[in-house]
C-alpha cells in the first residue's frame, strides 16, 4: 500500500484521528459536472428543508443529510425516486413533483452547503471499523469502502458514489441493511453495494456506520 497519498481525519467524542489513506483517493471535484443553478436550487429546497434542514443537515438521524453530497449522485437518486427505482413513501411523492432541471438545480445547491460537523464517531468503534473501511475483509470478500467513498469520506462525484463523511450513523447503518436484504438495489448494474452489504455482519454495519459519521 501507498502510504502518505493523502489523509483523512476522524472526530471521536472531539479527538481527531489522522489516517493514511488507501492505495488509490478518488477525491476529485463535482464542480461543473451538473448543469444546475444553485439559486434556484435554493429557493426549490423550501420543501425539502422539512426533513433535510435549512442547510441540508438534518435534525432526524433518520433522515440523511444532504449538505456537501455529490450533485450526480443527487440527481441520479432524485430521478430513481420518481422512476420507482427506488422508494420512499415520503421522497417518492416529493420527486414526482420535480422536473429535471429542479433535480439538477437542487443537487448543485445542496453540493455547494457545509456539512454540520458535531457529529462524532464512537471511540469504541474505530479500530475495527477503521479497518474494515480502508482494507475490506478478506475472509468475507467485502470490500474497502474508501476504494469508491475515498479515505475522507468525500466519495467520487464524477464516478457517481457519494460522499459518506458526517452522515448519521442511523441513516448509514439503515441503507446498508436495505443493500443487504435487497430492499434497495445498487442503480448501477454491478450492484456493487448489494454484494458489500451482504457481505457484513450487524455489527460491522453498526461500527462502519459510525465512523463514517465521524470522518472529516
Amino acid at each position: 500500500m501507498i502510504e502518505n497519498l493523502c489523509k483523512g481525519k476522524l472526530l471521536t467524542k472531539g479527538i481527531p484521528l489522522t489516517a493514511l489513506a488507501a492505495l488509490l483517493s478518488f477525491s476529485a471535484q463535482a464542480e461543473n459536472l451538473i448543469d444546475g443553478d444553485a439559486e434556484a436550487g435554493k429557493a426549490k429546497s423550501i420543501t425539502c428543508a422539512a426533513c433535510h434542514g435549512t442547510e441540508g443537515n438534518s435534525v432526524n438521524p433518520e433522515w440523511p443529510n444532504l449538505a456537501g453530497q455529490g450533485a450526480p449522485y443527487m440527481v441520479a437518486q432524485l430521478k430513481a425516486f420518481k422512476e420507482g427505482k427506488r422508494f420512499n413513501a415520503l421522497m417518492s411523492s416529493q420527486a414526482m413533483l420535480l422536473s429535471e432541471q429542479d433535480m439538477r438545480d437542487l443537487a448543485v445547491y445542496y453540493e455547494g452547503l457545509e456539512t454540520a460537523s458535531q457529529t462524532v464517531a464512537d471511540p469504541k468503534l474505530v479500530a475495527r471499523a477503521e479497518a474494515l473501511y480502508r482494507g475490506g475483509n478478506l475472509e468475507t470478500g467485502a470490500s474497502a469502502c474508501s476504494a469508491c467513498h475515498g479515505p475522507s469520506g468525500k466519495g467520487n462525484p464524477a464516478a457517481g458514489y457519494p460522499a459518506l463523511s458526517g452522515q448519521h450513523a442511523t441513516y448509514t447503518a439503515m441503507q446498508l441493511r436495505a443493500y443487504a436484504s435487497g430492499e434497495r438495489q445498487t442503480l448501477h448494474v454491478s450492484k456493487m453495494m448489494n454484494s458489500i452489504a451482504e457481505r457484513l455482519s450487524e455489527e460491522e454495519i453498526v461500527a462502519l456506520a459510525s465512523y463514517v459519521q465521524g470522518l472529516r
